[in-house]
This record gives structure tokens, sequence and C-alpha cells, in this order.
């Protein structure tokens, strides 16, 4: 229901009004009535109404300074003037601040009536307007969504489809970067320096940042706190000219599932990670789930991942050979995964042991079950094995590599084919042994250099570029994130 206040120093007209007319019938509550112009903003303030019927001549405060007031605050409300027979100078002026219509006293109840029906209509006006828009608004986003999206896809062949929808900042765009994240609910807004278009592809969360200049550092200060704050996982890949949009979109992808592979909320830049994080990408979520509780060193989720796995087998009714195949997925992921320990996987069972030809001297379903779970305990124990032997050598040749090689760009990739291992297998070994991610790691010998150099008295800007960060912003917002201060007040305080 519509709110309605009415302002006039007569009390005979207040009080009329307020009898005499049904205000219901029109849809309006009158939620009260002022003498004065003092009094009039008061009421406006404490009722915020949505329609205002005022005298213009009132004490205190002319209607006039109250409409003018009321407009500034609330510029969508409707004022309706009472004005006298000489006050045409005073209606000139309603006019120009915008006032939606004047009655000429004396106020008779069938012009307060009248009123009310053209103050109605325009308001239905304006809600059916303001519904075409907010649809076309809609339709406009789903266009372009959909034509980013084909963008992240297809490549170049979209972009003249992907301008009709951007619209005219489109010749703006100078480059984009493409951010992977795990919540429905992170966003971010839009600045004079870049447009964000949000994408969904399936299940994916993807926030597509199409920059006007090259300078991007407003976002990097975003992206290093929010995520983290929120208890999300947020991947970014490289930034690209547009036409190489979809590089971006793959490499965001994979930063993320590097993001949730290790169990941080935060941001994790593909640049960090490297070209081949080896985390599958084609495996179903049982299989993913299998793997990851493989790596991890759970035996007990292992176990209950492959009871899961063994209950969907049931519940489908599978035949025999479809069974036998789906669970030999599984054992020969499990030797894949084994592998990532350097080690020949043979040492498991044998240089003779073939699952395909073992399961087959099975009779019974539930002797194939336990042979499975048997199967895969065994190379998880063996896996376990190995990575005790191996991982103190290789985590304290890593840290030695990394403090040697910090100021230059150092993926997790070439630290680990440094070492002799597989990243995926690698990173758990050193999240492991170290309490904290290579990239956390990587940051924190980073940062003692810059604090170092900094206490020496040394630029920012050289510091930055001295201990591997080429952009200053991102090496500014990072420092301030982990030491508490920006590097300048750090270098000033000694």
């Amino acid at each position: 229901m519509l709110k309605a206040v009415i302002f006039d120093d007569e009390y005979i007209v207040l009080q009329g009004l307020q009898m005499m007319i049904d205000w219901s019938k029109y849809g309006i509550e009158l939620v009260g009535t002022a003498s004065n112009g003092k009094d009039a903003l008061t009421l406006f303030n404490e009722c915020h109404p949505d329609i205002v019927f005022s005298d213009i001549r009132m004490p205190v405060m002319d209607g006039l300074q109250v409409i003018e007031k009321i407009l500034l605050i609330a510029p969508e409300t409707i004022c309706i003037v009472f004005s006298g027979f000489n006050e045409f100078e005073y209606v000139k002026k309603a006019l120009k601040l915008g006032v939606a219509d004047y009655l000429e006293k004396p106020i008779t109840i069938p012009m307060i009536e009248d009123a009310i029906k053209r103050i109605i209509e325009k308001i239905n006006f304006q809600k059916s307007i303001s519904s075409i828009q907010s649809k076309w608004e809609d339709s406009r986003a789903e266009l372009l969504e959909k034509a980013t999206l084909d963008l992240l896809l297809l490549g170049e062949e979209a972009i003249p489809k992907w301008r009709d929808s951007f619209g005219y900042e489109a010749d703006q765009v100078v480059c984009v970067t493409v951010l992977a994240h795990s919540s429905r609910n992170f966003i971010l807004q839009n600045h004079l320096s870049y447009k964000v278009v949000q994408v969904r592809n399936g299940t994916e969360q993807l926030l597509v940042v199409f920059h006007f200049q090259n300078e991007m550092e407003d976002l990097w200060g975003q992206l290093l706190s929010q995520p983290e704050q929120m208890g999300i996982a947020l991947g970014s890949g490289r930034t690209y000219k547009l036409a190489e949009a979809k590089k971006s979109y793959k490499e965001a992808l994979q930063a993320l599932r590097y993001g949730q592979f290790m169990a941080e909320a935060g941001w994790t830049r593909f640049e960090d990670i490297g070209e081949n994080p080896q985390i599958s990408t084609d495996l179903s979520e049982q299989e993913q789930a299998v793997i990851f509780n493989m790596r991890t060193g759970d035996k007990e989720g292992l176990l209950k991942q492959l009871d899961f796995f063994i209950q969907q087998l049931e519940g489908q009714r599978c035949n025999p050979d479809v069974t036998e195949r789906e669970i030999l997925k599984i054992i020969y992921l499990g030797m894949e995964v084994a592998k990532e320990a350097r080690e020949d996987v043979v040492k498991i069972n044998g240089d003779n042991f073939l699952p395909n030809v073992e399961i087959r001297s099975l009779n019974t379903k539930e002797e194939m079950y336990s042979w499975f779970r048997a199967q895969m305990e065994k190379i998880l124990d063996w896996s376990l094995i190995v990575r005790q032997q191996l991982k103190h050598g290789a985590v304290e040749k890593a840290c030695k590599y990394m403090k040697e090689n910090y100021f230059r760009d150092l993926t997790l990739q070439e630290v680990s084919e440094y070492v002799g291992m597989n990243s995926t297998y690698f990173s758990l070994l050193f999240k492991d042994e170290m309490k904290h991610s290579y990239i956390k790691y990587l940051t924190q010998i980073r940062l003692e250099q810059a604090k170092k150099l900094l206490r020496d008295g040394h630029k920012v800007g050289e510091v930055s570029q001295k201990v591997g960060y080429h952009s200053y912003r991102h090496f500014s917002e990072l420092f301030k994130k982990y030491v508490g201060v920006n590097p300048g007040k750090y270098r000033d305080s000694f």
C-alpha cells in the first residue's frame, strides 16, 4: 500500500481531507499530517511517504522549502502543492523543483480525488516502464553472459557477437582475466578500470574481468583479501588479449582445482603453479574422491568411498562385465596415483600382477568386492611407506632450491621437476612436511627477504622486483596482508 502525508496550516483542510476521503479505496494509507514546515520534514523523515500533499504557505518553513529538501533526499517522492489564486510565481518555482501536480485553493474533495487518480495512473505507468526496463536489462545481461561464455569456449570467432552484447565500451577493452571460484556468493564490483561479467558453465562459477587499461592493480587487492575472508577457493588465469580469453579460462580452472585440492581458501594464481599441475580434469566426482583420499593418505576416507562406490554398483544392478570394468578402472587409477611416488608400481604386487587376469578368477561379486578393497588398501599402504621414505629429502631439496631462486618466476611445476616428482604428489608431501603449501612457503621466503631489504633502506619498487614480484601493487598488498603494514611504512619505521 502507498503511504501519503498532508502538510497544511489550516486545521479545517487537514481534518476534511483525513475524514472525507476513503484513502484505502485507492490503495493509499494516510500516515500523518503537519501544520508547519519543521514538523512536516520531521514527519517525512519518520514515515518516508510515497506521496506528499503540501500547501505552499506555511509557518516556520514554507511548502516550497520543504518540498525542495524532500526531493533532494528522496527524488522519487510524488509531490502535489496547494496554491492560492495569486501565487503563480510560487507555482512556477514548484514546477521547476519537480512537483507532480498543483491544485488551486480552495481545495475540494473532487479535486483531491481527481489528483489521486492521476497519481495512481502515473505510478502504474512508471511501474510498467520499470518492469519493461528490468526485463530488458535481464535479457541484455543474459545475452552478455552467453556471449562471454562463447568467447571463453570459442575464442576469436565469438568476438563480434560479444562486442554487440557488451555495448559501446567494447572498444575500450584492452585485455581480459578469467577467475574461477567455489561460491555462488562471491562477486566483484565493476570499477572505472574494468568491468566484471559473471558466467556459469555447468557447475563452474566464473568471473570474467574485462580491463579498460593495462594497469589492473585495483583488482589484486580484492583478490588477496576477500576469498580468504569468505573461506572460498579462487583461481585466476593469466591476463590475455581478448582473442586469447579461452587460455585464461583454462588456466583459471586449473588454478582453482589446485586450491581446492590443497584444501586452501584464498586466491591461487596460475603463474604460481605452472603449466602442468597434473590434476585430472576428466574424471567423475566418484573417481576424483577416490584419488584424493589416496593422495592425502586418508585410509578411512578411502574405504568409505570404496563402500559408497560398491553401493552404487549394487544399486545399478550392473552385469558382471560392467562391474568388472568399473572396478578395474578404479584399480588402475590407484596404480597411477602410486606411480606419483617415483617408485616402480610393480613392487606393490610383484612383476606378474595383472589385475584384469586376477579379477576373472573370482566367482562371486562378494569375492570381487573383497579383492577390490584389499587391492586398493595395499596400494595406499605402499604409497604411504614410500612417501615417508621420500618426504624429508625431497622437501629439504625443494626448500633449498626455492631459497636460491625466490627472486625470479618460480612455479610449482619447476620445483617438482627439480626434485623428480609429480607436482600433485609433491604438493601433498610438501604441505605434510612444512605445514604450509608450496605457494605460501615461497611467499614467506620472499617477504622475509623483502623485510631485510626494506630495513636496509631500499625503495619499495626496487624491493618488489628483487624478491620476484613484477607488480608493485601486488607486492604491496601481499606485504600488508602478511606483515600488517604497507612496505613504505615498514621501511620508514627503521
